[in-house]
């Protein structure tokens, strides 16, 4: 597999607010460019509730990417599914002087119609985890707690 680039360009708007914008990501009907706020979390001097933090995005780019990797690989396994969801949760935590993300705790549920599909759905779920390309990337601590329902 070749190498691949993503971009992204962030500019400053105001106080500890920026626009965050991918080029790549454009608006169907009017082809405008996708963008997204993000700022300083409240939790921090200055910080702004109600909008996307470098941290809210950590944690959703490990969801988001377990989301992708056990779609993939569900098609893959030919696993039938109802539905999937995945809460999270990313620590932060003052280690040796720095703030770090510690942890992401991961709360994935998938619903499945045929009971006799459980233990496979659960490995399909750890072999995403395994997988996720972002997972892999970072030093943070991954945990997963996950629910396999049937629907009724």
């Amino acid at each position: 597999m070749e190498k691949h680039v993503y971009n992204v360009d962030i500019s400053w708007t105001q106080d500890r607010k920026g626009m965050m914008c991918s080029p790549e990501l454009r608006k169907n009907e009017t082809n405008e460019i996708n963008c997204i706020e993000v700022a300083t979390p409240p939790e921090f001097p200055s910080g702004i509730p109600n909008i996307w933090s470098p941290e809210h995005l950590f944690t959703a780019a490990v969801s988001s990417c377990l989301m992708t990797t056990f779609l993939a690989i569900a098609e893959n396994s030919k696993l039938e599914f109802v539905s999937f969801k995945c809460g999270s949760k990313g620590v932060l935590d003052k280690i040796d002087g720095k703030f770090v993300i510690s942890e992401v705790l991961l709360y994935p549920e998938v619903v499945i119609a045929d009971e006799n599909q459980r233990d496979r759905a659960e490995r399909i779920l750890e072999k995403s985890e395994k997988a996720c390309l972002v997972s892999n990337s970072i030093t943070s601590k991954i945990t997963m707690e996950t629910k396999i329902l049937i629907q009724k």
